[in-house]
């Protein structure tokens, strides 16, 4: 055998050994059947149409994010004007994006102002308030919604996606359903079969935010909270139910609920986190802490707060409700610590949560479904199906039209498919209903290229060539006309890849890893098998196709 020919042999054996791997994984001995098939079960990963499992649809509530930034912009307007000991009567949000500030001290409009354009100009216009020759409006600007919107939703997505990960599934769907649709995320889950675990993992924390608490006592019941201010709450602050810390002052049991009269506008929400440990209290080591760090931004403005309320509590409320009342101890700029009598394990969880990214808005199930692994075998089953009855149809035209030449197509296609399920295994990629349709795709375009092939060899047969010239320049003269057909189809896959959703995506790597694979099965290995069997044939022989 030609040397040449041996090393093209030995490099076509060792991929397809490297592809039994990739199947199958090292032989066992002794082996079965049933051995070999639930190693091929492991190795492919299936999609949620193919393997069941949970299908949900959430809905960010975008509104709360931007609700969110118009306290916060109350609390800066409104320690500003303190600490420039300028008069007002009153700064307080009108809606989720107005503001009114009453009665500002007219001698001091300009600073005010300045301070004002200044600081937010970009995200709030001023103007005078209807009515009031005193009063100003601040209205968020419509960039700014669309951008506290954007950045909702984004760290929503990033936050889930860590969280989803955590659970181990074989490749999650996450991701924008887009469209008039853009407040919702699309979820898809193969393999969980429990929604209500992925809704637990999802949710775990919730909203984070740090607000600082306006009354010590903790009271027992929502009516006693009330009754105790006469039916009124203060002005600017919120009633929020949640776990009783034994360190307050608190009228409710220490194994109870308890309700906390808190500020409403939060120091630091959920997207100012950065990272969060927990840790062995130093000055207590039978004690446990959650020690945190905060962006830039949100250090500038916590700095300052702390250093202003040394000794009072900050309540820490994740999903609308207190998880604990930790006493501010020191002035806290772009790092801290949680205290709040944690055992390891509870640390643990907490920072487990504020390291995941607690979610900067609440959100909404609007559709939950379980596809069951029953519909996923049908679905396998007549794909499958599919598969082999083309893949047949095929090899028998193939043999038929092409006599002996028509089985190199054969073997060549047959390796295409073994490549093509190796290289899914080896990436993790995972197999859906329209992957399989782009595995059909790929047995036609395989076929493709063989009869161009093998049309080329015959023309060459027809002008007297011999049989080893006319294989030559066949492989030769449609070698271009494969590359370019199948430069285009990937160049059209990867756009369905670029912006297409979770199945087209599914078929666009299935059909772009199978073109790959056809360039090297109909061109390199289809034309060593024509050189053997033509080292092996009588030098006046005739070729078979």
């Amino acid at each position: 055998m030609n040397p040449n020919l041996k090393w093209k042999f030995l490099f076509i054996v060792l991929v397809i050994l490297g592809c039994v791997y990739g199947l199958v994984g090292l032989p066992t001995f002794p082996t079965s059947v049933a051995l070999l098939k639930d190693n091929f079960s492991h190795q492919i990963k299936l999609g949620l149409d193919l393997q069941g499992g949970t299908h949900l649809v959430l809905q960010v509530q975008t509104q709360e994010a931007i609700a969110q930034e118009t306290d916060q912009m109350v609390e800066r307007v409104s320690t500003w004007l303190r600490s420039k000991s300028i008069r007002y009567d009153e700064v307080r949000r009108a809606d989720d994006t107005h503001i009114l500030v009453r009665n500002v001290d007219s001698a001091r409009v300009p600073d005010f102002r300045d301070y004002l354009n200044q600081q937010f100009a970009n995200f709030w216009d001023i103007s005078p308030t209807a009515g009031d020759p005193s009063g100003y409006t601040l209205t968020l600007r419509g960039a700014a919604i669309a951008q506290i919107q954007e950045t909702t939703m984004t760290q929503t997505l990033e936050t889930i996606n860590r969280r989803i990960n955590a659970l181990g599934l074989t490749e999650p769907t996450i991701q924008l359903r887009g469209g008039q649709n853009s407040n919702e995320i699309l979820v898809q889950l193969p393999g969980e079969g429990d929604p209500s675990e992925a809704k637990r993992v999802i949710q775990a924390g919730g909203q984070l935010e740090l607000r600082l608490l306006e009354d010590p006592v903790v009271y027992t019941s929502e009516t006693d909270a009330l009754s105790k201010h006469s039916g009124v709450l203060p002005p600017g602050t919120e009633l929020i139910p949640g776990r009783v810390d034994t360190r307050s002052n608190s009228a409710a049991s220490p194994e109870g609920e308890g309700w906390y009269i808190v500020s409403r506008a939060p120091i630091v929400t959920g997207r100012d986190l950065r990272s969060a440990t927990e840790n062995r209290n130093t000055n207590n080591p039978g004690q446990w802490v959650v020690d945190f760090t905060l962006s830039a931004e949100a250090a500038r403005r916590f700095g300052p707060f702390t250093q202003q309320n040394i000794g009072r509590q900050m309540p820490i409320i994740l999903d609308h409700r207190v998880y604990s009342a930790p006493t501010i101890n020191g002035r806290i700029d772009d790092s801290g610590m949680i205290e709040g009598n944690f055992s390891q394990e509870s640390a643990h969880d907490l920072a487990l949560v504020l390291r995941a990214g607690a979610l900067p808005a609440s959100i909404k199930y609007l559709e939950e479904r379980t596809v069951g692994p029953s519909l996923g075998a049908d679905s396998i089953r007549h794909g499958v199906q599919a598969s082999v009855l083309s893949l047949l149809v095929v090899m028998i035209f193939m043999l038929f039209y092409y006599r002996l030449s028509g089985g190199n197509a054969v073997l060549a296609l047959i390796l295409n498919l073994v490549i093509l399920l190796a290289a899914l295994a080896f990436f993790g990629a995972v197999l859906t209903l329209p992957g399989i349709a782009g595995v059909i795709l790929t047995i036609g375009m395989g076929v493709d290229s063989n009869v161009l092939v093998f049309e080329r060899i015959r023309e060459e047969l027809r002008n007297g060539k011999s049989a080893a010239s006319a294989v030559d320049a066949g492989f030769d003269k449609a070698f271009l006309t494969i590359i370019d057909t199948h430069v285009t189809t990937v160049v059209s896959a990867f756009f369905l890849f670029l912006f297409g959703t979770g199945p087209i995506k599914g078929f666009a790597i299935t059909l772009t890893i199978g073109l790959i694979a056809n360039v090297f099965t109909a061109i390199y290995v289809s034309k060593a098998i024509f050189q053997y069997h033509l080292a092996k044939m009588d030098r006046q022989g005739e070729l078979s196709i």
